[in-house]
């Protein structure tokens, strides 16, 4: 009981750490937003709404939907968009219409979290940087510089891994909603009066006056929200548990706190508002808040990289993405990961960002789209898997997420109205990788059917092969194959070259499946073809880092004896010749040839060893 209660209170720590610093980091912004957008009128009346309207929004999105109901919607364990498609595509695979539409939305909010991915890190540290201008107006033209400098020492260190930083970001954290906490406490008691906008009527008031307004300033207030999906993705790494914990006890707390105690600071002094969040401390106490606000949007920031690594290796596994150069920064920890492409791709990203908009006020205009989007996709995905994974009634599952979708509509719709101002950034960003994406996933799949046009089926082929048998080496050949019960390029051009056969040989596919993990009791199926041919099919889960060799040595005992110092793994290295004709546009064609030509080696994206490989090539046309 005594491990149970600590293995607990180290995974709420994490929790606080990781999956909250996004949210935690909104209220240097998000208030702030609000009343300098011009749009609402300074008056006791509507601080009192705008507090109630901050208070029900993180209630209704995050306590109630996110914590509550889409946790609930756990993949194996497993949380996230990706997560979540795979679970509502499964939910409906026997509606085919309907699951390709689902994948495609699936997959262009998987696009957008690019998008996100860009704005948070720079929204965060450029505002957190910005307290230097309440320190001294004198440094600000340091803003950019500064934040810029801790951008790229923060993309510098990622190759080296998470888990030396990551044991501080707990506590640190923790630390942040501590003092965020206290702040508003102590502007709280002087001006207790504050505290009657937790009454939903002020809300209801402030959009009943305000239609027009509230619906325009809907796009500043989704600010007090962002870093909601992190909640659910990140629920593989913490468990429902101490997500929720960490949420009701410290981060919602200490957010309220926060935000209420900057409307009774406004309620005392309005000229406040230019940065209502540093201007809630003493003289004294500004310097060292931008240090602890800096380093708590650093790992906000951090928290947002690692899950670009994550999504990108689960898009890879499961097809939308070619293969990429994949580092394991732990040798305990398989999900700790660093992809050298993403990492300085998402820094080049940022830095246009922040060098573009300059100013957090600036990228505010930017930022919502690409939350909301994702949010509303998250409440269709789940109603389809409620309905049709959990076979639940449709009235139930249409009052379960019925009122969200309509929440996150209107939220989403209010985003719109930005789109000129600096939204288009992350929608452009998002729109590219799934043009990436969608390019990548349909020419595969012209790819595989030209293959198995041109395919000779394998069991005839070694049936004639064995009438006038060629000279048989010792040792075990792997030839690696896209599809079962096809003859391998690699083989043809190794008989036709070298003119010999191994003792041994396996045709070995490696198939990826729209679940988390598949065990390794499940990882193997094998078939004897004769003449000590085996046909051998891997299973791997989009979360399972594929490992060839390892899963091979389970084959044995099973007719089928090999040693790994005695193998040689044979692989077509593929060279795609774009053609006019009926598959893709032409410059898609020519992008995914470009793809397939930098895609990283099979051989590091299947672990195979180095000196073992042999690699013979062939063109294709598409």
């Amino acid at each position: 009981m005594q491990k149970s209660k600590s293995s607990l209170a180290a995974l709420t720590l994490g929790a606080i750490g990781v999956v909250y610093g996004d949210i935690g980091t909104s209220v240097l912004y998000a208030m702030k937003e609000v009343f300098s957008s011009g749009h609402v009128p300074f008056t006791p009346a509507n601080i009192y709404g705008i507090l109630s309207i901050f208070f029900w929004t993180l209630t209704v999105i995050v306590s109630i939907k996110y914590v509550v109901l889409v946790l609930r919607a756990d993949n194996h364990g497993e949380g996230g968009l990706i997560a979540m498609l795979a679970l509502a595509s499964t939910s409906v695979k026997d509606k085919p219409e309907l699951r390709k539409i689902l994948l495609v939305v699936g997959i262009f909010g998987t696009c957008l979290f690019y998008g996100d991915g860009v704005i948070t890190p720079a929204i965060s540290v450029l505002s957190a940087v910005e307290g230097l201008e309440v320190v001294s107006p004198a440094l600000m033209h340091y803003v950019i510089p500064v934040t810029l400098a801790v951008l790229f020492c923060l993309f510098a260190v990622q190759k080296r891994g998470t888990a030396g930083i990551g044991r501080f970001f707990g506590p640190i954290t923790l630390v942040w909603f501590i003092v965020i906490a206290s702040l508003g406490v102590s502007h709280i008691v002087t001006n207790p009066v504050v505290l009657k906008a937790l009454s939903p009527h002020h809300a209801l008031l402030f959009m009943w006056h305000n239609p027009a307004t509230t619906f325009i300033i809907l796009g500043a207030v989704v600010l007090c929200v962002t870093g909601a999906e992190a909640l659910y993705a990140d629920l593989g790494h913490f468990g429902k548990k101490p997500i929720r914990l960490a949420w009701f006890t410290v981060v919602m707390p200490a957010l309220t706190l926060n935000y209420f105690g900057q409307g009774a600071l406004l309620l005392k002094n309005p000229e406040a508002v230019k940065n209502p969040f540093y201007m809630m401390g003493p003289d004294w106490a500004t310097l060292p808040l931008v240090l602890l606000a800096t380093m708590a949007t650093v790992i906000a920031s951090q928290a947002m990289i690692t899950g670009a690594f994550s999504v990108t290796k689960q898009a890879i596994q499961l097809g939308y993405l070619p293969r990429l150069q994949i580092r394991h920064t732990s040798v305990r920890e398989t999900g700790q990961i660093y992809i050298p492409f993403v990492n300085w791709g998402l820094f080049v990203a940022i830095v246009v960002a922040v060098v573009m908009f300059r100013s957090s006020s600036n990228l505010a205009a930017a930022y919502g789209i690409a939350v909301t989007s994702d949010m509303l996709i998250t409440t269709v995905l789940t109603f389809f898997v409620i309905r049709y994974g959990w076979k639940y009634p449709l009235a139930l599952c249409i009052a379960s997420t019925g009122i969200f979708f309509i929440v996150d509509v209107t939220f989403w719709a209010s985003n719109l109205l930005k789109l000129a101002q600096g939204g288009w950034f992350p929608v452009a960003i998002g729109a590219a990788v799934f043009t990436l994406m969608m390019t990548w996933k349909q020419g595969r799949a012209l790819l595989n059917e030209k293959l198995k046009a041109d395919a000779i089926d394998l069991k005839s082929f070694l049936e004639a092969v064995f009438v006038n048998p060629p000279t048989r080496v010792e040792g075990s050949a792997v030839f690696l194959t896209a599809e079962p019960g096809s003859v391998p390029n690699a083989m043809l051009h190794n008989l036709k070259h070298n003119k010999v056969l191994h003792e041994h040989n396996l045709f070995v596919t490696v198939r990826s499946h729209e679940v988390p993990w598949i065990g390794m009791n499940k990882r193997v199926e094998i078939e004897s073809l004769g003449h000590d041919c085996w046909q051998v099919i891997l299973h791997y889960g989009f979360k399972n880092d594929p490992d060839v060799p390892r899963a091979l040595e389970q084959i044995r005992g099973r007719g089928c004896e090999i040693e790994q110092m005695k193998t040689s793994y044979f692989l077509s290295r593929d060279t795609v010749i774009p053609t006019i004709g009926s598959g893709m546009a032409p410059w898609r064609e020519k992008l995914f040839a470009q793809m397939h030509h930098n895609a990283s080696a099979a051989a590091d994206f299947l672990n195979l060893p180095n000196n073992s490989v042999v690699e013979l090539g062939s063109k294709i046309e598409i």
